[in-house]
């Protein structure tokens, strides 16, 4: 590519002939400036002239990538465009693992696999956006290419289905759950969390109940159907009339006369996922009141069965659905557990849900941090940088050390998943777990309220500079209501708490 001097762009600075250097690259932008979305003036203001500063304090980075197409020289000169670093280099933008400190948890398959998943992920940002911003399901076909990374059957976790598997270059047997945190994370950052839970949230909290307490051969049928991107699958235990009370469920599966089949009828809402899912993990009661009888059935998409979406700020993505039940025939095979044993089965998929959910919450959280660090340096307000500001830097200081806080006691929590059966951590994990989600729903509500401050005006526009805090802001409420609100789990784990207590402990 020919060099030019920033005299010889200065020539260029008329209607029809227009040049503009930027970030060392010199761009022709005489028959792009009357498109220009801000107005041909704006564009006449700075042509000639090296407009790195003002482009940056404008437009995101990923812009220039647009128009690569306009670039007609370098300047002369110039420091070449630094390369993005697979992972970021923004301090408390990444673990601290990724950022050269030491981890009594994370070993180097875990930071390899992490920077193969970031390059691997980064092709499809553009295209979950794109879909997200226009308020589309993610398609069947990103689905499948999510099943053929093995973005799918990580979102299980460690378990005799990994075997055989190697997923993102990690072997089956040798995938833990700090593996499995990893994928979450990188989820996380494909686009909002509204459409990163249409894309696998379903999937995520309706088959482990599957996986771990169907019989053989449905479990066998479903995760090869599922896991293969072939069908969709989602949870289905909110109903209009019960939320966090999930003994209180009114949804109904009576067996025939034959034995053969339930026969549902009922209600459901708020289903993540529920709009294209092939199957619905669902919550009924085939006994008495409470807790007692609770089953657990896997419903097919069939006859009886009507889903509607729900319009909500999280994101059309979601495929949030209202499900109806009417008389829908199921087969008693696909009993998930026990008759009237289902509450447990709930109970220990709470455990692995929320755990996800916190995992996703904390790496939302760091993208957020990236971005106010990124615009504090780069943003002027009355002359100086916007970082020179002490209110500025001690919003960041809450940021970072609420995020830091929440992401080492999930390690914790997760080291413990590593070393306890799904037994022991429904008994033991319980009450931490629900505590730790509460804790991380508490960080982002400070984390969106500082971005915001920070932001400013940009905070609220779904497009440009701003865009990721929008999306974060719009979205974050969503995980202190959804798979338990911050008032119950805070209640839950403390009366766990409490009845830990011996007797004998007196001030």
């Amino acid at each position: 590519m020919k060099a030019v001097t920033i005299d010889e762009v200065k020539m260029h600075n008329k209607p029809g002939d227009m040049w503009i250097a930027v970030d060392g690259l010199v761009y022709d932008i005489s028959k792009f400036a009357p498109m220009h979305p801000g107005g041909e003036r704006v564009m006449r203001n700075y042509a000639g002239k090296d407009g790195t500063e003002v482009f940056f304090e404008l437009h995101r980075r990923e812009v220039l990538d647009k128009y690569q197409r306009l670039v007609v020289a370098r300047l002369d000169g110039a420091a070449p465009a630094s390369k993005v670093p697979t992972l970021s280099t923004v301090p408390y933008s990444e673990m601290i693992a990724y950022q050269g400190y030491k981890s009594p948890y994370f070993q180097e398959s875990h930071i390899a696999m992490k920077k193969r998943l970031r390059e691997q992920m980064s092709v499809y940002y553009a295209e979950c956006h794109a879909l997200d911003v226009a308020g589309k399901y993610p398609t069947p076909e990103l689905y499948k290419k999510f099943a053929m990374t093995g973005n799918l059957i990580s979102c299980l976790g460690p378990g005799p289905w990994l075997k055989g598997h190697t997923i993102a270059g990690i072997k089956g047997e040798d995938f833990d759950s700090f593996h499995e945190m990893i994928f979450h994370q990188e989820n996380a950052r494909l686009a909002s969390q509204g459409f990163t839970d249409g894309l696998g949230g379903g999937l995520g909290i309706g088959l482990p109940p599957v996986a771990y307490f169907a019989p053989p051969a449905l479990k066998k049928r479903i995760l090869t159907e599922v896991l293969s991107g072939d069908k969709r699958i989602c949870l289905a235990i909110s109903e209009p009339y019960v939320g966090s009370d999930v003994a209180q469920i009114k949804c109904t599966a009576e067996k025939t006369p034959c034995g053969k089949y339930y026969i549902v009828n009922g209600e459901k809402k708020w289903i993540t996922g529920g709009v294209f899912a092939d199957y619905f993990v669902t919550a009924v009661r085939t006994g008495g009141s409470g807790m007692g009888g609770i089953s657990m059935l896997l419903v097919p998409r069939s006859e009886g069965v009507v889903t509607k979406q729900i319009q909500t700020s999280y994101s059309q993505s979601a495929g949030t659905a209202y499900v109806m039940f009417t008389d829908v025939k199921v087969p008693v095979e696909n009993l998930i557990g026990k008759e009237n044993k289902g509450f447990m089965c709930i109970m220990a998929n709470f455990n692995h849900e929320r755990w996800g959910m916190i995992v996703a919450i904390a790496e939302r959280c760091r993208v957020v941090i990236e971005e106010c660090f990124k615009w504090a340096v780069q943003r002027k307000v009355f002359g100086k940088p916007l970082i020179s500001q002490p209110v500025v830097r001690q919003k960041l200081a809450e940021m970072a050390a609420g995020t830091e806080s929440l992401q080492h006691w999930l390690d914790a929590i997760t080291y413990q998943m590593c070393n306890m059966s799904l037994q022991e951590q429904t008994k033991s994990l319980g009450g931490p777990m629900s505590l730790l989600k509460y804790h991380s729903t508490r960080v982002s509500c400070k984390v969106a309220d500082n971005a915001a401050q920070i932001f400013g005006g940009r905070a609220v526009t779904k497009s440009g500079m701003g865009y990721k805090v929008e999306q974060f802001i719009r979205n974050y409420k969503f995980s202190a209501i959804l798979g338990g609100s911050e008032e119950v789990m805070a209640d839950f784990a403390i009366r766990q708490a409490t009845k830990a207590i011996s007797k004998d402990a007196k001030l």
